[in-house]
C-alpha cells in the first residue's frame, strides 16, 4: 500500500519521509491529486503559519481532496501544523478556517510566564489506554515546537496531552483521522516507536 505524504510547501517533508520509510511505510511525497486519490493512506506534515498552510492547500487544489478522501474512510495523519489544520479554525494569522475534520479551534498560548514558542521536550500524559501507546516507556517524552495549541483540551478526541502550564493536546484521534502536535521524527527512540505504531495503523491494523 502506498502512503502519500502531502507536499503543500509547508516544510518538514524530508524528515517526515525518512521517518515514515524507517517505520516500514511505502510512501511518496506528492501534491498530485490523482496520486493522492490512489494512495491507501495520507500524511499531512508541516511547519510554519496556519494561513500560509491553508492558502497553499487551496492553491494546489488539495483542500477539497483531503476532505473527500477522509470522508471516504481513508486514514490521514497530521503532524504539527498538519494536525492544526484538522480543526475548525486557527487564531494564527487572524481567523483562518481549517479543514473542519475534528471540532475545536487552535489558539495562541496565553500571555504570562510561559515561553512562546513552546519549544522542547515534554512528557505525554495518557488519560486512558490507547493503541498508539504500545511499546512506549512508562514516561515518554517528545519534542514540541509551536506557539498555538488546540482547544478544548478535554474533548473526546484528545488521546494524550502535555502539561505546559496549560493542557496542550498532543495526540488527537477521531475515526480515521490522527494528529500529533509534536514532531515524532525529532523525538528519538520514543518517536521511532510512535512511527512504527502509526505505520501499522495506516496499513489497516493496530500495533
Amino acid at each position: 500500500m502506498k502512503t502519500a505524504i502531502i507536499d503543500y510547501d509547508a516544510g518538514n517533508l524530508a524528515n517526515a519521509y525518512r521517518a515514515a520509510r524507517r517505520a516500514g511505510l511505502d510512501c511518496e511525497v506528492t501534491r498530485d491529486p490523482e496520486a493522492i486519490r490512489r494512495a491507501g493512506a495520507l500524511i499531512l506534515p508541516g511547519v510554519g503559519a496556519m494561513k500560509d498552510a491553508m492558502d497553499h492547500l487551496d492553491a494546489f487544489g488539495l483542500t477539497d481532496i483531503l476532505k473527500e478522501e477522509v470522508k471516504k474512510g481513508k486514514k490521514l495523519v497530521g503532524i504539527c501544523l498538519g494536525m492544526q489544520a484538522f480543526f475548525e479554525y486557527s487564531e494564527e494569522g487572524g481567523h483562518v478556517a481549517g479543514l473542519s475534520l475534528i471540532p475545536g479551534a487552535v489558539v495562541r498560548f496565553p500571555d504570562g510566564p510561559l515561553k512562546v514558542p513552546h519549544m522542547g521536550w515534554n512528557e505525554l500524559v495518557f488519560p486512558q489506554e490507547h493503541w498508539i501507546r504500545q511499546g512506549l516507556p512508562e514516561r515518554a517524552f517528545v519534542y514540541f515546537v509551536h506557539s498555538y495549541y488546540k482547544t478544548p483540551a478535554d474533548s473526546p478526541d484528545v488521546v494524550a496531552y502535555a502539561d505546559y502550564g496549560v493542557k496542550v493536546p498532543a495526540i488527537v484521534e477521531k475515526g480515521n483521522v490522527l494528529g500529533l502536535q509534536f514532531h515524532p521524527e525529532k523525538s528519538g527512540p520514543v518517536g521511532e516507536i510512535l512511527w512504527k505504531n502509526i505505520a501499522a495503523w495506516l496499513e489497516g491494523g493496530r500495533p
